[in-house]
């Protein structure tokens, strides 16, 4: 029997310290479940809501293991996927390392070359990190990994639903197998993580090539897991959908909402997060941004002055929705909406922290399409649904990446043994076509049955360091911004072209603020600037808008039907709604599909998704125009299309389901592409663009034709 505090499986040392210096009276109950299969080294997936207590339920019992098993060295890996995080969490944890005699190290991008040294030489107990600084001291020949990762024991990673859903996650468990291999033993996988649709899957995804063989369980007490009937009402907190038309009408209503409070406002790109935040300004509206594309520096003191101010805003991407502390909020604000559920939830996770407050959230919509996203999403929160969690498909590329890798970690790799460093990872089970292919284009050459760096991957990755190796995404070309010697963050180079006679000087908006171009350094990706009035223009090429999953698409459907969202919806919004409904009146229908007829234009509105609707295009090949662009909504048929050919179309078609068709534009994006063989590389991708499963529901659905 454990105390009501759960406080005596703890050491005695850090139990002391959660009473006496936290001035805790006990543990929460997530804290309580997750001492006894942490401390006795199961695997995990720890559950919780924003703000629950997590990051303790995790390190408290390892420091007690640490303490009482006698680990030396590197002997726990803390695992961010954003460097912001992990500056976030470096005090706590090494408070909470500090009171059991233990130390804390900080590697990623942004640390310095003598705060690495200090790393090398006087090795933390515990090291946060990210898996592209993971992978760099596994291939730096300054960096004597089998010695540093020799006490390895135990590993944590923090939003692990984040790594799951995209190729970093499979990176991330290529990486921890190969250090597995290095320090000679199992190492405890501990996962942290927001609600999830699907928790026991991801514990298994968590446990890479050992699942099955390895206890774990998923710990989640008080969250509403996958199976459970939902409660008849929506989640608590206080949420409301306006519809305001446009940026500069949501500053507006920013402005004049809430006076004297602390407010999060997300947006859905960071040319939408400078518009408005260059709208916010004038209105005498103290105000903070945060993206991807300003620099470090500037990211750091927005998010520290906004921690430490009052009344202010601060606009962000998702960048804030990880768990970064940025203080006590009032009010989150979402422009638009999210893509997911599981970002909303992380959201307005962020307030509601007080004695005495409720979560909230205040929609603002744009347009049409923003409203109807919103209204949707809503809908499926209003059911506790929440998205599973699912691996990116045939992870080919990841595979060759990590076979090079190896290749420089170890300099020379035996050509039958090199599987043995990714036992049961199932990307690797058909690794050979790759090798062989590695082996042909000169990317590893052969010599005595060894594997080993060849020139095409030196002259592709890098004749010196190979840091393209060490990340799995990639990012467009951008240029450093400096203010003198400041840099202020990076812009598209589009940009910066030559203007047209009469235009004037170039001007950027980052920061919240214009800036007059001065001097462009081609060679160096630089430009100077300095402070303009107005008249700054933000833009960046990355694809800030994808498409909607089937699920959130098919809520939309049920939107236009006559579906309302279980929130509060202003005058504004239910008359916005009333009009979109009517305007699709001829779109929908309760029974199933709709296919429209106008003189030249033919349209099936599946209501499917992105990935569906690219499926079924290419399924039925010949009837759907190749050439339209990827849209939810509906697909452009063939003008001659009537009732009798489309039945005989779709005899048969949801068994015979096609991948979509990729082009070699978009093979561009995906990174390593050169290291594998082209029908392998549009495969993954084709099988990435996919939804079989949503293009074959809409195929076995009834249609109804109609003539618009």
């Amino acid at each position: 029997m454990t105390t009501a505090g759960g406080l005596d499986l703890l050491h005695p040392t850090l139990a002391y310290h959660v009473v006496n210096t936290l001035g805790w009276p006990g543990l929460r109950p997530l804290q309580r479940e997750a001492l006894a299969p942490l401390a006795g080294g199961e695997d995990a997936v720890l559950l919780a809501p924003t703000a629950g207590g997590k990051t303790e339920a995790a390190v408290f019992p390892l420091l007690s293991a640490m303490a009482a098993g006698g680990w030396s060295g590197v002997s726990l890996l803390y695992v961010c996927p954003i460097k912001a995080l992990l500056n976030n969490l470096l005090p706590r944890l090494r408070s909470y390392a500090g009171w059991m005699g233990r130390s804390v190290g900080l590697w990623h991008g942004d640390v310095g070359a003598s705060a690495r040294q200090r790393v090398l030489r006087d090795r933390p107990d515990i090291l946060l990190t990210t898996p592209e600084s993971l992978e760099g001291m596994l291939v730096s020949a300054k960096v004597d990994h089998r010695d540093v990762f020799a006490g390895l024991r135990a590993v944590v990673v923090d939003e692990v639903h984040a790594f799951a859903g995209d190729d970093r996650g499979w990176h991330l468990l290529a990486v921890l197998e190969r250090l597995t291999r290095l320090c000679g033993r199992p190492v405890q996988r501990v996962g942290l993580s927001a609600t999830v649709g699907n928790p026991d899957d991801l514990l298994a995804w968590l446990q890479g090539g050992g699942a099955g063989t390895r206890p774990g369980r998923v710990v989640a007490p008080g969250v509403r897991l996958p199976g459970a009937v939902p409660p008849a009402e929506p989640p608590p907190g206080d949420v409301e959908l306006d519809y305001v038309g446009s940026l500069d009408n949501a500053a507006k209503v920013i402005a004049a909402l809430h006076a004297g409070e602390k407010r999060l406002v997300f947006c859905d790109s960071r040319q939408a997060v400078e518009q408005l935040g260059a709208a916010l300004r004038p209105r005498g509206v103290t105000v903070f941004l945060s993206h991807a594309s300003l620099s470090a520096d500037e990211r750091r003191r927005a998010e520290a002055a906004f921690a430490e101010a009052r009344d202010c805003v601060i606009v962000s991407t998702s960048t804030l929705e990880l768990g970064i502390d940025v203080g006590d909020l009032d009010r989150v604000i979402q422009v638009n909406a999210p893509g997911t559920v599981a970002s909303f939830l992380q959201r307005v996770g962020r307030t509601g922290r007080r004695a005495g407050t409720r979560r909230n959230c205040l929609f603002l919509t744009l347009d049409e399409a923003g409203l109807l996203r919103a209204s949707a999403l809503l809908r499926l929160w209003g059911r506790h649904w929440v998205e599973p969690v699912t691996p990116t498909p045939e992870p080919r590329h990841i595979v060759a990446q990590q076979l090079l890798a190896l290749c420089l970690q170890e300099s020379r790799v035996g050509e039958r043994l090199w599987r043995e460093w990714w036992p049961g990872l199932e990307p690797f089970g058909h690794g050979e076509p790759i090798v062989a292919h590695l082996l042909r284009e000169g990317f590893v050459d052969r010599d005595g049955g060894m594997l080993m760096i060849g020139p095409e991957a030196e002259r592709t990755f890098g004749w010196r360091h190979f840091m393209e190796l060490t990340s799995v995404f990639t990012a467009p070309p951008e240029f450093t911004v400096l203010h003198g010697r400041t840099e202020i963050g990076r812009a598209n180079p589009a940009l910066l072209s030559a203007r047209e006679p009469g235009e004037g000087p170039r001007r950027l908006l980052l920061a919240g603020r214009s800036w007059a171009v001065t001097w462009v350094d081609w060679k160096r990706q630089r430009c100077f600037v300095e402070p303009a009035e107005d008249g700054g223009k933000a833009r960046w090429d990355s694809a800030d808008h994808a498409g909607a999953s089937f699920a959130l698409t098919r809520a939309v459907r049920e939107v236009l039907l006559g579906a309302d969202p279980p929130v509060r919806l202003t005058r504004r919004a239910v008359q916005a709604l009333a009009k979109a409904r009517e305007r699709h009146a001829d779109h929908v229908w309760t029974g199933g599909s709709v296919v429209t007829r106008a003189p030249g234009d033919v349209r099936w509105w599946t209501w499917a998704g992105t990935c569906a609707n690219l499926t079924l295009r290419a399924t039925l090949a010949g009837l759907a125009d190749p050439g339209q662009q990827a849209r939810d909504d509906y697909l452009r048929l063939r003008e001659d299309l009537d009732p009798a050919a489309w039945a005989a179309a779709r005899e048969g078609a949801a068994e015979r389901v096609a991948l979509p068709e990729v082009s070699e534009k978009a093979l561009q994006g995906l990174k390593f592409t050169a290291a594998l063989p082209p029908h392998l590389a549009s495969r993954t991708l084709a099988a990435r663009l996919a939804d079989v499963e949503g293009a074959r529901a809409l195929l076995e659905e009834r249609t109804r034709f109609t003539v618009g």
